[in-house]
């Protein structure tokens, strides 16, 4: 299998994108520990799956907005691998709103806390297990709100801000970490399709210029990337919005 023995940690992995990579890795044969708030929603990414790849799904509990239980996800993935070889930094929480005011206090230091500050002590907490690694990799799902050139979303100024704080982030880890061969890649999509390997959305999902940016084509940027031999580094995808 294209990724078999692959020890890949994706957080956000009950819904959408960071099911999709969860159970897309898993069925390349990748060994995949997934995070979502709660452990239940985290349950049931495996459930969802037929066959062996099932068996290659670990489940965790998360919120990334509480330092304590980034640690404890760490310290329990460290009891079932010696190593890390992928770390994807999917999770954030998403707020909608175009006025400032219409989101909460409570809102807004939750998302910048969750996203910003959550992928930071990610990779803090995972370096250990990343370093044992021959093949470190760190993906950070930033999107096009990470960049200036983004203003068009509906999303709320504070998640702008997180996803700008992530992206910068990655723009300095990647130069910093490199030397020591850990390489970091930063995707920033515009809004697109979501589906899950292996169903009928997937497989017949139409993927022509005219449509949105799909998840089988963010997941195969990944899965390049990542194939990639060891003296390649992708900081970078960019995608043109639909």
């Amino acid at each position: 299998m294209r990724f078999e023995n692959l020890r890949v940690v994706v957080t956000g992995a009950s819904r959408d994108f960071g099911r999709s990579l969860a159970v897309g890795f898993a069925h390349l044969g990748a060994e995949v520990f997934v995070s979502a708030r709660t452990k239940e929603a985290a349950a049931r990414t495996g459930e969802q799956i037929v066959g062996a790849a099932r068996g290659r799904i670990h489940a965790f509990g998360c919120d990334l907005s509480r330092p304590a239980e980034i640690r404890e996800l760490a310290r329990q993935v460290a009891e079932h691998t010696d190593r890390v070889d992928l770390l994807i930094n999917n999770g954030a929480r998403w707020l909608d709103g175009v006025e400032l005011e219409s989101a909460s206090d409570e809102q807004i230091v939750d998302t910048i806390e969750s996203t910003a500050a959550g992928t930071v002590l990610m990779v803090k907490h995972f370096l250990p297990l990343l370093r044992a690694s021959e093949r470190p990799d760190i993906i950070n799902m930033v999107s096009v709100c990470g960049l200036d050139s983004a203003g068009s979303s509906t999303a709320h100024d504070a998640f702008y801000a997180a996803k700008s704080a992530q992206a910068g982030f990655a723009d300095i880890l990647s130069r910093r970490l490199g030397p020591s061969g850990v390489r970091v890649m930063a995707l920033y999509p515009p809004d697109f399709s979501t589906s899950d390997p292996g169903t009928r959305e997937w497989e017949g999902a139409t993927r022509s210029p005219q449509e949105k940016l799909t998840t089988q084509a963010l997941f195969d940027c990944i899965a390049f990337a990542v194939d990639q031999p060891r003296d390649c580094f992708i900081r970078s995808f960019h995608f043109e919005p639909r």
